[in-house]
């Protein structure tokens, strides 16, 4: 294919360079799902390695719920084989029938890229301005605040490392066909795109009526933009007073991955930093990669502010005198559990450093708790310490090296998305 639509290709280009540039990486990861907004990136992707050298691989998850999936993958692979880029087809099995499907299969696709990517970080989706409008729009209904509203980010870094970039989130969905009309390009259109049950179809019915009246999708996309600015300045804010008033938690120098908030301090903010600040924690002990509800959120600030404590994402809270302390519940890894191998990864934020055959990683629990000496207790508290990690064989407890019990092995602590300020620089 030759490039003849030169504006959308410039501004493909231009737009590259500003989320990847100026040193590019050496390959690029793409995942093209058949449909026009992702055919479209491929051959736009493909022209501009022309100019730039980089290498692209090609992903398409399969989710297999039409039977025609299958003819549209080998479609994708075809062509990628006529351009000369690698193309790998992923499968998910995983809906059980139950919830959000169209959520349930974007967090499968998310988790499968990740796993497929390897030492690859970039990886482009095709999403457009007409799927920011929509997200805004869908978002506006729930009644989200400032981070809601700020829609999708042309850049996202998740907790795995993956950075999202999406290229295309200021450009409309109909040039994007045209322009492979022109070059008498492929694609598929999805007919559960046109399927009134799934809301996203249902708001892009009522966007169109809505244009009619003035609200049009690019004035949807400049509020997500202003919102987005807002988003970073109370980020900003929310940064300055995590550094005054949190301390991560730690035993003779060893992290212990848990977050002590002087209460006063945390009384003294107003309640959008509060919340900011307790969202983000939740977030950073859970590794998670969504805010809880506002709801939600809201009813445990409550509680912590009234001297109370609470369980939220994965996380207890509990209110002392002097500090809120926040740490990994016990129930969200009771079950967890691998063999002591080296790079183990536990509740993804604990990394075994070497192996240790016939023991298995998992938290240390109440009965782990009851075998530790009174000198790996002291300073260590019970509830926080029983979801640490800690090596067990078939007798009991080997090792909780956290805590400085038993043998020397070693289990690093470090959540990929680093220390807990780094949540607070905007990117």
């Amino acid at each position: 294919m030759f490039v003849t639509d030169t504006s959308l290709q410039d501004r493909f280009a231009a737009r590259m360079g500003q989320l990847l540039g100026p040193e590019f990486p050496a390959q690029i990861g793409l995942a093209v799902s058949g449909g026009g907004d992702s055919m479209a990136m491929l051959t736009l992707a493909h022209n501009w390695t022309r100019d730039w050298g980089v290498r692209l691989r090609v992903v398409t998850v399969d989710h297999g719920l039409r039977p025609e999936s299958a003819a549209e993958v080998e479609m994708v692979a075809r062509e990628c084989a006529a351009l000369g880029w690698p193309h790998d087809t992923l499968r998910w099995h995983g809906w059980d029938g139950q919830g959000n499907l169209q959520d349930a299969a974007r967090r499968a696709r998310l988790a499968l890229i990740d796993a497929w990517r390897g030492e690859m970080a970039h990886i482009l989706f095709a999403h457009t301005l007409d799927d920011q409008a929509e997200t805004v729009l869908m978002r506006l209904k729930r009644g989200s605040g400032v981070d809601g509203l700020s829609g999708m980010a042309e850049t996202r870094r998740l907790s795995s490392g993956m950075v999202v970039l999406r290229p295309l989130l200021r450009e409309r969905r109909e040039d994007l066909r045209h322009y492979l009309t022109t070059l008498k390009g492929h694609w598929v259109e999805d007919p559960s795109n046109a399927d009134p049950r799934f809301d996203r179809v249902r708001t892009r019915q009522v966007l169109a009526l809505l244009s009619d009246y003035g609200l049009t999708p690019e004035g949807l996309v400049e509020t997500a933009s202003r919102m987005a600015r807002a988003r970073t300045a109370l980020m900003r804010r929310t940064g300055e007073a995590a550094a005054r008033i949190v301390t991560e938690g730690a035993v003779d120098g060893r992290p212990t991955g848990d977050l002590w908030i002087a209460r006063d301090g945390f009384a003294a903010l107003d309640r959008e930093t509060q919340l900011r600040l307790l969202a983000a924690g939740l977030g950073w002990i859970a590794s998670a990669s969504y805010r809880p509800r506002a709801t939600a959120l809201e009813a445990v600030l409550d509680r912590a502010l009234a001297g109370g404590g609470g369980t939220l994402g994965g996380c207890e809270l509990r209110v002392s005198k002097t500090h809120l302390h926040l740490f990994r519940e016990f129930k969200a890894v009771a079950t967890l559990s691998t063999p002591a191998v080296s790079g183990a990864l536990w509740d993804t934020r604990w990394r075994l450093a070497a192996s240790y055959p016939g023991l298995t990683l998992r938290a240390l629990g109440p009965d782990g708790w009851g075998q530790l000496g009174e000198t790996a207790k002291t300073g260590a508290c019970f509830a926080a310490a029983r979801s640490l990690p800690a090596l067990f064989d078939d007798a009991g407890l080997v090792s909780c090296p956290v805590l400085g019990h038993g043998n020397p092995a070693e289990v690093a602590f470090g959540p990929v998305g680093g220390p807990f300020a780094a949540g607070f620089i905007p990117h």
